[in-house]
């Protein structure tokens, strides 16, 4: 499934520092080719045809016992579950001796905005690469669209969702100028004409507020544009195809070294690529979920509607995000807080 040519998946982020190398070789027609013959590290979208999709919002997940830390019984508002695009079911992962998830649960609809947070090393990353799948649980399952993922996303092809996976470095290709990275996937396994892969990636650019840095290499864009290119390459897509499945974007610490006013930038991005927003040339996003890991307060506010808390492999606590601060889940409130008192040791 994961042989390019011909197929329907998505490479959205690609990093020398993945978890999973994949060697690929697809027919060239493009100058790419003296500088992108290595092995490479492929996120790629799949799954199964969509039906009955809404976007009628949703509500707040609760637990019964919020002074508890362990486990947390989720009272589920939404009448079923018609909407749901991705659901994690008990999963579990350990690397050697060290258990990173510990039967985590949830479930991603169609129109939200997530938000995955928590402590560092509770396993927040490796839930987005679950879901890319770059990496397989230990146990549990993973659906999409009602199906369930069998092994690595190669072992077998599921078609009707794209799913992009957004690496923290952004990950772009040093030897390769900025329209040649926001365009790989055109260029490498697509029938359309160069002269409309180069208009495309020129309007995908100014949809991300970069205008005159088609030509321009990865080294001699600030962090910033790095991420905003970054972002406009997972959301490229062949507008040639008769249909076009709908797409969840993973973000993994989008806004991770950025100065605030660049990070306010990112923020609103995210928000104006999603269905509910409009980009910068104001047209409606084309998104139709995405999740977000990240510490950055800056980010839950304005980026976010709902949030996940994972605690020590598990997920603890679920609510919209002005439920956060005042969470009476003590370990909500004192990682909401900054506070060194608590349940959670450093």
């Amino acid at each position: 499934m994961i042989s390019l040519s011909g197929s329907r998946l998505l490479p959205l982020g690609l990093s020398s520092n993945s978890p999973r190398r994949v060697g690929f070789s697809v027919p060239r027609k493009s100058g790419l080719d003296s500088r992108c013959s290595e092995q490479r590290n492929v996120v790629c979208g799949c799954m199964a045809p969509p039906t009955n999709l809404r976007s009628d919002g949703f509500s707040a997940t609760r637990h019964n016992d919020p002074s508890k830390v362990g486990n947390f019984s989720i009272v589920r508002e939404h009448k079923d579950d018609s909407d749901v695009l991705i659901e994690c079911r008990d999963v579990h992962k350990s690397f050697g001796e060290k258990h990173i998830l510990k039967g985590l649960s949830f479930k991603i609809r169609y129109g939200e905005a997530i938000g995955i947070i928590g402590p560092s090393g509770t396993g927040k990353s490796t839930v987005l690469k679950i879901i890319a799948g770059l990496l397989a649980p230990d146990k549990g399952e993973v659906f999409i669209r009602g199906r369930k993922r069998v092994g690595l996303i190669s072992d077998e092809e599921i078609s009707g969702l794209r799913i992009g996976l957004v690496f923290q470095s952004a990950a772009l290709f040093d030897s390769l100028t900025v329209r040649e990275n926001v365009g790989f996937l055109l260029y490498e396994n697509s029938n359309m004409q160069e002269d409309k892969i180069t208009e495309l990636v020129t309007e995908t650019l100014a949809a991300v507020g970069l205008k005159g840095v088609e030509d321009r290499m990865p080294s001699e864009l600030s962090g910033g544009m790095k991420k905003r290119v970054a972002l406009a390459r997972s959301i490229i897509f062949d507008t040639t195809k008769d249909s076009i499945e709908p797409e969840v974007i993973l973000y993994d610490e989008p806004t991770a070294g950025l100065d605030p006013i660049a990070s306010t930038v990112v923020e609103d991005l995210i928000r104006s690529v999603h269905t509910k927003g409009e980009d910068a040339l104001a047209k409606p996003g084309k998104i139709a979920s995405y999740v977000v890991v990240t510490h950055q307060h800056s980010t839950i506010q304005r980026a976010v509607d709902r949030l996940i808390f994972l605690y020590e492999g598990k997920v603890v606590w679920e609510g919209m995000t002005h439920e956060f601060t005042s969470s009476a889940n003590p370990i909500v409130r004192q990682f909401a807080s900054g506070s060194l008192d608590g349940p959670i040791k450093y």
